[in-house]
């Protein structure tokens, strides 16, 4: 004897509900990967930009103890590069290379950061402080440094001083960094804002 299905259990698929709902769902979390692939992004771009203020702060303290000579670190808040300058003499100097921020990074503050757990302060995006206040600011938009042979971060007249380095990209607050330096020994460390406070990387 043959059984003949009936039309309904013949029928098989989906309902249009729920290929609406499905695709309501994909949606929904194609939204949420884009935005955490947004700030993700953004972090490592912020990584990024401290790295290149930690590595061109530490080459640069390296080269004043082996060559005995006072290192400038120029940081130029327009062009958004950090540049190496040795002082032969007290009237000629020598670039030894300028490195630029990538992927929008710039040399600045971000609101409602506050200040480091270094408390080195935090009034302008290269803060540098010491009894005889900041470093000789060339242009308005150039901020320097200097590492003296011993190795130890001076201000302009030669006092030992502490800094901080604030970078970030702007209008995305989870790519602020800081790098902060104690004068006497020249220890630089990194800080990497996580929305609430400074952590040290």
């Amino acid at each position: 004897m043959i059984r003949l299905k009936s039309r309904a259990a013949r029928e098989e698929g989906f309902t249009l509900i729920e290929m609406m709902m499905v695709v309501a769902i994909l949606g929904i979390l194609t939204g949420i990967a884009v935005v955490q692939l947004t700030t993700t992004r953004n972090m490592f771009k912020g990584d990024a930009a401290m790295r290149v203020v930690l590595s061109e702060m530490n080459q640069a303290r390296e080269m004043a103890i082996t060559q005995r000579r006072y290192m400038r670190i120029v940081f130029d808040t327009t062009a958004n590069t950090v540049s190496i300058v040795r002082e032969d003499t007290t009237a000629t100097t020598t670039s030894l290379g300028t490195w630029m921020f990538e992927g929008g990074a710039k040399i600045q503050l971000t609101a409602g950061t506050g200040d480091t757990p270094d408390a080195f302060g935090n009034s302008s995006a290269t803060a540098f402080t010491s009894s005889l206040g900041t470093f000789n600011s060339l242009t308005g938009q150039t901020t320097v440094a200097k590492f003296a042979p011993d190795g130890t971060l001076v201000d302009w007249n030669g006092n030992v001083t502490n800094g901080t380095i604030f970078t970030g990209i702007p209008n995305m607050g989870p790519s602020a960094r800081a790098v902060t330096i104690l004068g006497s020994t020249g220890r630089v460390r990194g800080y990497r804002w996580d929305g609430m406070h400074w952590q040290l990387v």
